[in-house]
């Protein structure tokens, strides 16, 4: 059997796409009372952030590590 790649042009930025996951994160945490759902959604919120910092840098014109 052959496994093949899901191979599917993006239409949104790699950058983009991480911007509104941080988005949607923090908005969902918000209409949440304080608890574990709440902490969780504002870690996925910081992560992507991350995500977009470290690929940010990646993509920078610096020198090679």
């Amino acid at each position: 059997m052959i496994v093949r790649r899901n191979r599917r042009k993006q239409t949104v930025s790699f950058d983009d796409r991480l911007k509104m996951a941080a988005k949607e994160a923090r908005q969902a945490a918000q209409t949440m009372p304080h608890g574990a759902e709440r902490e969780d959604l504002m870690k996925k919120a910081r992560q992507a952030e991350a995500a977009r910092r470290i690929n940010g840098w990646l993509m920078s014109r610096g020198t090679p590590l």
